[in-house]
């Protein structure tokens, strides 16, 4: 089936910027925050946002299915669907710190076509849409064109959880690049399909944590597999390279595989 991908696009972008004022509302302020059962936190920002965005897309799309992480799925993801983060990076938002973000992305058979990456503390809203490119606040942004991995500003995420799992994986990250950065959630990945990075390096991930990137980093011209080089899915097993560009992102699997 055909889809308006502009016009999808375009909808998702003005319910992320109206679903933005919810977790504002609470942000740097007392909340009640609740551990789920894998320990991660949740709070009634977390989950107002994902109603929000929820109500919203089944008005504009009452036929389109829902995969959000507070409450689940909704319909048949091997049609078209909508996949939601309402805030990526809970930690960071209950902590005061504005990196945290919001993510949608429309999957259609599962193949991401769109990727959004909303950061409401920071007021800005990455779009990528397959075969029209990526836009920051509505101006074209695109990947960097590094090749060389001595060469480029490399990010890696979740770094604890990539030591404590291999020490050895993470001493040859933390040589790699001309300049590395410790960091977590979305962003990153953000600032790679606006150029303003070369890549990261991405682990304990789930499907509305990375599929939503895979829209955005391709139109931005960019790379972001697994760390095979396999293409992304519901079915991967969250672990992520996001590369500027083709040779880099090789070079990074090779280290990774070292």
């Amino acid at each position: 089936m055909t889809y308006d991908l502009p016009k999808l696009a375009n909808t998702a972008s003005t319910i992320a910027q109206n679903a933005s004022t919810i977790p504002m509302q609470y942000f740097r302020t007392a909340l009640d925050i609740t551990d789920k059962a894998d320990d991660s936190p949740v709070t009634i920002a977390d989950q107002n946002t994902e109603r929000y965005i929820r109500d919203a897309l089944m008005e504009h799309f009452p036929d389109h299915s829902i995969f959000g992480e507070e409450f689940g799925i909704s319909g048949d993801l091997s049609g078209a669907s909508w996949i939601i983060d309402p805030i990526d990076g809970t930690r960071s938002f209950i902590s005061g710190s504005p990196l945290f973000g919001m993510l949608m992305g429309f999957l259609d058979a599962g193949v991401p076509q769109i990727g959004l990456v909303r950061m409401p503390a920071l007021d800005e809203t990455f779009v990528g849409v397959a075969g029209l490119g990526a836009t920051k606040n509505g101006v074209p942004i695109s990947c960097r064109k590094t090749t060389e991995l001595a060469k480029a500003i490399l990010y890696i995420n979740e770094a604890e959880n990539i030591n404590a799992a291999d020490p050895s994986r993470f001493q040859r990250l933390c040589k790699a690049g001309h300049t590395r950065r410790m960091a977590y959630d979305c962003y990153p990945h953000a600032m790679c399909a606006a150029g303003s990075i070369d890549a990261v390096v991405d682990c304990n991930l789930e499907p509305y944590d990375y599929l939503p990137l895979v829209g955005l980093i391709q139109a931005a011209g960019g790379i972001i597999t697994d760390w095979h080089g396999q293409p992304l899915t519901l079915q991967s097993d969250g672990r992520v390279v996001t590369a500027a560009t083709p040779a880099l992102h090789a070079q990074i699997l090779t280290l990774l595989e070292a």
